[in-house]
């Protein structure tokens, strides 16, 4: 099969053909970040200036087999990841063998040997239909050099009490504290909006929390309204809201996919009120929803080792990336020197942490 993949670029999602659009529909099926929807918003919203979409198709034949979406910048490949990116992987037919799938690779990494570098990240360092792509992209003459990108907090689930039994017991004991407090208040609201007419209302209460938090600014300020439309129209937001009163004094942005994933986004809460523990109160009302009505069976605290992220969760996965480099290019050579050296220093000083390549 090797030898008759053959490699399409187009610009946009637009202009793929209906068979590959149908492999990102399949992956998006499983994971909202492998989507059209999730890939649309990151083009439109989350590019650096002067980054183009890039959706690279192998073919085998007359059918598209895989659909790789990237981005070029400058003279760089890369992923269409940003860092709103949970997750990210090709999409793949389903019915490829490993094999299959290592000839996809290799023609991929015929195309991608235009570049001295093409950069891969938000990876799930488990998967083996993405292990058999790579494993391929090697034999085309690149070297592959693997990177610790971000740690992702999870945790499987079954009922409420016994998510909230699990938790440590400060954690727990305040949870409990707290609601009760706050369903005393007569001026309390709590809404959940999953999208229709209350929707653009909702990102606007949104939006108002932001900018009176604690967050730094957003480095794409239109990105969270236009990716919150996107999982209202898939079915996928729950948008949580605290009120007191009309204002809005907290909110969060969750996914709950049909499989059962909960994934939080985006959480804020009002520095202004932080006796009252909004950002507790509605994490763990949100939570309790999600278990008790959504049926979610894990849940996904997205990207980043914060602190908090360890009590609500107990589990961590480590997401990779991988740095294809062509050593033919003066520019690759450089790269696998730099990161050769880097690997040494690691070697020299076992408890220093890689930084991430640049």
């Amino acid at each position: 099969m090797a030898d008759t993949v053959r490699i399409e670029t187009l610009p946009d999602l637009g202009a793929l053909p209906p068979a590959a659009a149908a492999l990102l529909d399949a992956a998006g099926a499983a994971n909202f970040f492998f989507g059209r929807a999730f890939l649309a918003t990151v083009a439109g919203h989350a590019l650096e200036q002067g980054a183009r979409p890039c959706f690279v198709l192998a073919w085998h034949g007359a059918r598209p087999v895989a659909v790789l979406a990237l981005q070029r910048v400058g003279g760089r490949l890369a992923s269409l990841t940003s860092p709103y990116s949970c997750l990210y992987t090709p999409a793949l037919a389903a019915d490829l063998s490993p094999e299959a799938r290592r000839a996809v690779g290799f023609a991929f990494g015929r195309f991608a040997r235009r570049w001295p570098v093409v950069r891969l990240d938000a990876l799930d360092a488990e998967r083996g239909d993405l292990a058999d792509l790579l494993a391929g992209a090697g034999t085309a003459g690149l070297v592959l050099v693997r990177f610790r990108h971000f740690g992702n907090w999870h945790e499987a689930v079954g009922s409420w009490q016994h998510y909230l039994n699990a938790r440590p017991s400060m954690l727990r004991t305040t949870i409990q504290r707290k609601l009760r407090r706050w369903e005393r208040l007569p001026e309390a609201g709590f809404t959940l909006t999953a999208g229709g007419e209350a929707l653009e209302a909702g990102i606007a209460a949104f939006e108002q929390v932001y900018a009176r938090s604690w967050k730094e600014p957003e480095p794409f300020p239109d990105f969270n309204a236009a990716l919150m439309r996107e999982a209202a129209a898939a079915g996928v937001l729950r948008l949580g809201l605290l009120r007191l009163g009309t204002t809005p004094i907290a909110a969060q942005v969750w996914l709950s996919e049909p499989g059962g994933r909960a994934s939080v986004l985006k959480l804020a809460h009002d520095e202004g009120q932080q006796a009252l523990s909004p950002g507790t109160v509605l994490t763990a009302m949100m939570i309790r929803h999600l278990i008790e009505t959504d049926g979610a069976r894990e849940l996904d605290f997205g990207r980043g080792d914060d602190d908090y992220k360890k009590l609500w969760v107990g589990a961590r996965r480590q997401r990779v990336g991988v740095l294809l480099i062509n050593p033919r290019r003066p520019a690759g050579l450089a790269t696998l020197a730099r990161h050769a050296l880097g690997r040494l220093r690691h070697a020299v000083r076992p408890n220093h942490a890689i930084a991430e390549p640049r």
